[in-house]
């Protein structure tokens, strides 16, 4: 089975993000790694400071991991690749809410929970750490 799961970039926020993540998810990390524990030999490719998030990993479902870390050099090399949004689907519309309600917290609701033309409840926020999320379940559930 392929499986596809996002990478977050933050410069320095990484951990504030991804604990807020955690809540939000009810889940725990798998993976919390520092640059201060990357070895010497691999600094020259690893160089930010070191107590800045190397890598963290938070199963969200079964299939699905958001991932992320610090990292200012590849941040700026992406400020002009922001065509993207995180979409949650869930099966029940209270989750729906109690998601997209965490999630815009602190954030920008763009488009409120709502019944759509298309048959599904849906809205769209962005999170106190300028992610777009879209969260979303079918209209009867």
């Amino acid at each position: 089975m392929t499986t596809v799961n996002s990478y977050l970039y933050f410069n320095g926020n990484c951990e504030e993000a991804f604990n807020f993540y955690k809540n939000v998810f009810q889940k725990e990390f798998t993976y919390l790694g520092r640059y201060k524990d990357v070895p010497q030999t691999d600094r020259q490719v690893f160089r930010e400071t070191d107590e800045k998030i190397m890598h963290v990993s938070l199963p969200i479902s079964k299939e699905t991991v958001l991932m992320g870390c610090d990292n200012s050099e590849i941040l700026n090399e992406l400020s002009t690749h922001k065509h993207f949004s995180l979409i949650v689907h869930t099966d029940e519309k209270q989750e729906a809410d109690r998601l997209f309600n965490e999630l815009s917290n602190g954030g920008q609701i763009k488009m409120p929970m709502n019944l759509t033309f298309w048959g599904s409840y849906y809205g769209i926020c962005i999170d106190p750490f300028g992610i777009m999320w879209k969260v979303t379940t079918e209209a009867g559930h």
